[in-house]
């Protein structure tokens, strides 16, 4: 009570502003005095009724009312009812917009914008809002589970499909090649069939061609259906941020699409941890004959289909945004779904008796459908099929041409430029950090190797592996090697003589400039890869294990695991700060300072000389880099309309991809050779397109266009 009556002696501005609003758009029953009915300060609370006889008003005032109940402790002190303020602030954000539109001379062609931001403050936020998030997460954790099953599953599939390592660098050039085209495709396509229609499409093409990739056996196959499957998924970012924004009201919609980012972190974890958990464990696959082959790293992925099938089940139960479906003219479905999404939260509250009270919701006028209609109602089935298509076809490439309107073009290239440089060194990175780790352990193990000179072992049997060995200039007459492994071991200049070799399995095991005589080779998978520029003379292979064959023996090496899984529980931190603060400091700040802080730590790696400093400094890139990645996702998709908004986000999407490309081939090419040159690069970029972001437009008071 002393607070409230300080506040009534000394009131605030904010206390002015609202009060102003309050007294400007609540109806008042006189110009003199404060009405009837009214607190101290003028604040009326039941003008909005009818008037009433005194017997029906006191029965009303007695109603379901004890005598000892106390009211609303702030009327009795003037001040104002908490939804009386929520109406004051509504009212001054669409005196504030009606403001900016005159002075900006804009024509006011319709206010949709307004009146749907007001339903989706009516409907609130609940039950149903939480519901889509989880289902929408769910998707976007199948694109992150994507991202790495390529690089998780190729230690073990080059082995088991013969990859050269070309072949490598071609499958992971066309995985991000088919997310690209995915992304401009499907973004598209989404503003003129629907977000979840579309969705659903995306959803089951990577569901499909995952499965499938799991029991291609040759190299060809492999690479075609993970094409399928990244042309699938490619589409899932764009329509996932867009699709859950038009639920959102403008004070929610920052934080909570902040929140939906953590979904593709979570992905990144699930991919590491059951990767870590499977891959390694090749003893237990199983062949059916000689040519079908089912080992760990095709278990891998099919589990990585997990989250993209839950996804699509509860996609299929959500409802298509209605904000769609009032672009395209759908009053009705839009208006039976907002009223869905306003009984479902409020039930859930515990308010089942509050009324949707909108009756009609203004729409676009548009008359693409309609032709499309007309022109399929004659013809062939053929015809009509074709000139359906077609006419998408022309929607949609008109769609992309007109997102270079003058008042876009501008923020859109700014736009661009930062998606392209954040991609560039976050994706390169990215790559840079487990080659780098990987490096580093080469050298290590490199420096270890035990070198055998001009040696000459005559009758002796080889029953113990050889690991990590170099022999050089030596001689080994009447010799066995029998049942042993032979990891990282060369052979140069030797001579072998009346040996014999028997069940051996071997890695990275090489024989250079050789000469073998009256030797033999029995069931071993010693062939002729192995042997560069040998002579042999009178030499025999019995039953050779020709191919190639995963070694069931041989120690998984669990750091790219390892790398992956603490890179993505790093982003955890940074995740939650920037959804925590993504409304209050806005949009630009959160982008612009986390790249120039991304571009701190990316100096830093300067000063890595071990492993754990290179995993130390990495976790710290991704923690603070994260937060420039939601905040990008959050402006693209309120800077654009809602005509264009997936498309522009697709195009943006595939402009991260290209980056993503450049960026690994880029920094993969210095491992090994300097990495002054990726360093400065990530560090340049990073600090160009994090003071480029501060030229953006912040949207955090924008409403849906």
């Amino acid at each position: 009570q002393e607070r409230a009556r300080e506040n009534r002696d000394t009131p605030s501005e904010e206390h002015d502003i609202i009060a102003s609003s309050i007294s400007k758009h609540l109806p008042c029953t006189t110009s003199q005095g404060p009405p009837e009915g009214s607190g101290p300060d003028g604040y009326p609370y039941q003008t909005d009724f009818p008037a009433k006889d005194e017997e029906d008003a006191a029965s009303d005032a007695t109603e379901g009312h004890d005598e000892g109940e106390q009211m609303y402790e702030g009327e009795y002190q003037g001040i104002p009812h908490p939804d009386e303020i929520k109406e004051a602030r509504r009212a001054a954000r669409m005196e504030a917009r009606r403001k900016a539109r005159q002075e900006a001379q804009l024509e006011d062609e319709d206010d949709l914008p307004d009146q749907y931001e007001n339903i989706m403050e009516d409907c609130g936020h609940g039950r149903f809002q939480w519901t889509l998030f989880a289902v929408l997460g769910l998707a976007l954790m199948a694109d992150g589970v994507d991202s790495y099953v390529v690089g998780f599953v190729l230690p073990s599939a080059e082995k088991d499909m013969c990859i050269t390592n070309a072949d490598k660098g071609m499958l992971g050039l066309l995985v991000y090649v088919a997310m690209l085209a995915g992304a401009l495709v499907w973004g598209g396509l989404s503003d003129k069939l629907g977000r979840r229609k579309v969705l659903i499409y995306v959803l089951t093409i990577d569901i499909v061609f995952s499965f499938l990739s799991c029991f291609a056996q040759g190299y060809g196959f492999f690479l075609f259906f993970r094409f399928c499957s990244g042309f699938g998924i490619g589409g899932s970012i764009p329509i996932v941020y867009t699709y859950f924004a038009e639920f959102l009201q403008i004070e929610k919609r920052g934080e909570h699409l902040s929140w939906l980012c953590m979904f593709w972190m979570l992905g990144g974890l699930y991919a590491s941890f059951t990767a870590w958990g499977i891959i390694p464990h090749y003893g237990w696959g199983f062949a059916i004959g000689t040519e079908v082959q089912f080992h760990g790293w095709r278990a891998f992925i099919l589990v990585c289909t997990f989250p993209a099938i839950a996804a699509l089940v509860g996609v299929i139960f959500m409802p298509e945004s209605p904000r769609f479906l009032l672009e395209n003219a759908r009053h009705d479905e839009a208006w039976m779904i907002l009223r869905n999404v306003h009984d479902t939260n409020w039930k859930a509250k515990g308010e089942p008796e509050r009324v949707f009270t909108v009756t009609n919701i203004k729409t676009p006028q548009t008359q693409e459908d309609e032709f499309i209609e007309i022109q399929s109602e004659t013809g062939t089935a053929f015809q009509r099929w074709t000139v359906r298509h077609t006419t998408l076809l022309q929607q949609v490439m008109s769609n992309v041409m007109s997102l270079s309107a003058a008042e876009l073009r501008l923020q859109g290239l700014f736009l661009v430029i930062v998606w392209f440089c954040l991609a560039f060194s976050y994706h390169g990175l990215g790559v840079w950090f487990p080659d780098m780790i990987k490096y580093m352990q080469y050298e290590e193990y490199e420096a270890k190797t035990r070198v055998f000179h001009r040696e000459r072992v005559e009758r002796f049997h080889f029953n113990f592996s050889l690991v990590n060995q170099i022999h050089r200039e030596g001689e080994y007459i009447h010799d066995k090697f029998e049942d042993i492994e032979m990891r990282s071991v060369k052979f140069e200049h030797s001579l072998f003589e009346n040996c014999y070799f028997e069940d051996i399995r071997s890695t990275n095991t090489f024989f250079e400039n050789c000469t073998l005589k009256n030797t033999v080779f029995y069931n071993t998978d010693l062939w002729e890869e192995k042997f560069k520029d040998c002579r042999m003379e009178n030499t025999t292979f019995l039953h050779p294990k020709k191919g190639c064959h995963l070694n069931f023996q041989e120690e998984n090496d669990i750091v790219i695991y390892l790398v992956s899984f603490l890179g993505s529980l790093a982003v955890l931190p940074g995740n939650i700060i920037s959804a925590l603060f993504m409304d209050k400091i806005g949009r630009i700040k959160i982008i612009g300072g986390s790249m120039l802080g991304s571009a701190a730590c990316s100096f830093l790696l300067l000063l890595s000389f071990s492993q754990g400093a290179v995993i130390c400094w990495q976790c710290l890139f991704y923690a603070v880099s994260v937060a420039a990645w939601n905040g990008l996702q959050v402006i693209s998709v309120e800077v654009y309309p809602t005509a264009k908004r997936a498309t522009a986000f697709g195009i943006l999407n595939a402009v991260c991809k290209f980056a993503a490309i450049i960026g690994s081939f880029i920094f993969a090419s210095f491992i090994g050779i300097t990495r002054i040159v990726p360093i400065f690069l990530a560090i340049a970029a990073l600090a160009c397109g994090g003071l480029l972001a501060l030229k953006l437009p912040e949207t955090r008071e924008k409403v849906l266009s």
